[in-house]
């Protein structure tokens, strides 16, 4: 072990690591997923939150299904910390990404599609 030094520099490094691939990435985002009151907090890249809405999109799209904000009494809630609200209803990026260039908006192709363009999207479609 080396002794304590104050004039010493320390460089702290930060991985964020996908739970469900292991992948490191920079475009990680933390998402809570309740159900029936219990819930987990999981981190995933965009790609794997794409793929978390699309196995949950036929319960959350159900004919009886009602959006419940917040509470710890849903029974399929899904919401996020760090991405804008709305950005875990379900919607597929790839779709949105694609209209928000043919509808001239700039948008990035990788990483967070900005709460703007999904409401436009939204009332586009």
């Amino acid at each position: 072990m080396v002794p304590y030094n104050p004039y010493m520099a320390q460089k702290v490094v930060t991985t964020f690591t996908d739970d469900l691939t292991g992948e490191e990435s920079d475009e990680i985002s933390t998402h809570t997923i309740l159900v029936d009151g219990a819930g987990v907090e999981i981190d995933l890249t965009p790609d794997s939150h794409d793929k978390l809405m699309d196995a949950l999109r036929p319960f959350l799209s159900a004919q009886g299904a009602r959006r419940v904000r917040g509470g710890a009494s849903s029974s399929a809630a899904t919401k996020t910390r760090r991405r804008p609200a709305g950005a875990a209803g379900g919607q597929d990026t790839s779709a949105i990404r694609a209209w928000a260039k043919s509808a001239g908006l700039e948008v990035n192709d990788r990483g967070r599609v900005p709460a703007s363009i999904r409401e436009a999207y939204e009332k586009a479609n």
